[in-house]
């Protein structure tokens, strides 16, 4: 089944540059000036994947980013922009994009991450009722209270219940999983798990920590995600839940 691909650029050669290497490669791509008009069409029709420019008329790429992640939290984003500073990378990923794309760049490089991107998005959506959820844990599963999360397949459930993350919030649960014995601070992220050499304001991973927490408070989650004071965070959880 042919997949299909929003695209937001108020540069119309870009646009149509970005949609032939896409459709070539056999893709459905629509494209769009501003980004308001691709919000308006994931309301209408949810696409595989969305690609985002930040700077064009109307809403900016980075609200319309974190909209459409507030409102589709399972839909892959990629983010293209010619800005290319620490802290406009981070802002983008914490925002609620997947990836992050500096113009100038060669379109394959575009269509390769637009792949690993919706792999990541497919083998988190892949459940196997075979394995009974969280009453096993084994070397490939990270458990954490009520949260089993299976980084080789990039899955995650919640009391036995698939529970929907963006690649970026996985990888963040599956960081401080691991970790659970300390804190970790912001720069530790950033450098790290988002592979971005710390040059900018550390708050940037705020959003996405307030996202999570939304996320698990929804769920009636106990697994609380603390913030350590002029440091960065550490996840426990709450007794009595």
């Amino acid at each position: 089944m042919t997949q299909t691909i929003y695209l937001a650029d108020d540069e119309k050669n870009i646009r149509d540059l970005i949609t032939a290497f896409l459709t070539q490669d056999g893709f459905a791509v629509t494209a769009f000036e501003n980004g308001d008009d691709l919000r308006k069409a994931c309301e209408q029709k949810l696409p595989d994947l969305a690609i985002i420019d930040i700077m064009m008329p109307g809403t900016d790429g980075l609200s319309i980013c974190s909209t459409l992640r507030r409102s589709f939290p399972e839909l892959p984003i990629i983010i293209v922009s010619a800005k290319d500073s620490p802290y406009d990378r981070v802002t983008g990923l914490t925002l609620g994009g997947d990836d992050y794309l500096v113009k100038p760049f060669l379109p394959l490089e575009l269509v390769a991450r637009v792949h690993a991107l919706l792999r990541r998005a497919q083998m988190g959506a892949v459940g196997d009722a075979g394995e009974g959820g969280a009453a096993q844990a084994s070397a490939d599963c990270l458990a954490f209270g009520p949260l089993r999360l299976w980084p080789k397949r990039r899955q995650a459930t919640l009391d036995g219940k698939p529970f929907p993350l963006t690649p970026t919030e996985f990888d963040f649960l599956v960081y401080m999983v691991q970790r659970q014995d300390r804190a970790v601070s912001r720069e530790e992220l950033l450098r790290t798990l988002w592979e971005i050499d710390w040059k900018a304001d550390t708050r940037a991973t705020d959003d996405l920590v307030k996202r999570l927490r939304r996320k698990l408070c929804d769920a009636a989650c106990p697994i609380c995600i603390e913030t350590v004071w002029g440091f960065g965070f550490r996840i426990s959880l709450q007794e009595g839940k």
